[in-house]
């Protein structure tokens, strides 16, 4: 698989990530006031270090691809990385664990979006 395609196909999957993230996130409390399963669910810690567990080397593998190496985007990814991670550890309180970890998911989508389109941008422009 060509280099650009792969890239490609991992800022995909970081995007899907950070979107399974974001649903995580908002979507589970309110499903959680309606069916106390899903609120125990949502409030699994091991949930939120897994997706933390997946983001992570999705993120890395993707800005490591030679297409794709961007430094201002992967600090944007990174500091992403870092409010998911802040949030699932909940730091400095865990009042703060939603706001963080939308706020890092946000980022990181919005980091791969970038990618992905300066990636496609960068193709039409060699042609």
């Amino acid at each position: 698989m060509p280099a650009a395609r792969t890239a490609a196909l991992g800022d995909s999957l970081a995007i899907g990530v950070s979107g399974l993230c974001l649903t995580h996130c908002l979507a589970l409390p309110l499903v959680a006031s309606l069916l106390p399963l899903a609120g125990v669910w949502a409030e699994t810690e091991w949930v939120h270090w897994l997706f933390v567990a997946i983001a992570a080397p999705v993120s890395l593998w993707a800005f490591s691809r030679p297409v794709t190496r961007s430094w201002s985007l992967a600090i944007l990814a990174g500091s992403g990385l870092a409010l998911l991670v802040a949030g699932v550890a909940a730091f400095p309180s865990h009042d703060w664990e939603t706001g963080l970890t939308v706020a890092g998911a946000l980022l990181l989508a919005g980091a791969h979006t970038l990618n992905w389109r300066h990636r496609k941008l960068d193709r039409h422009v060699a042609h």
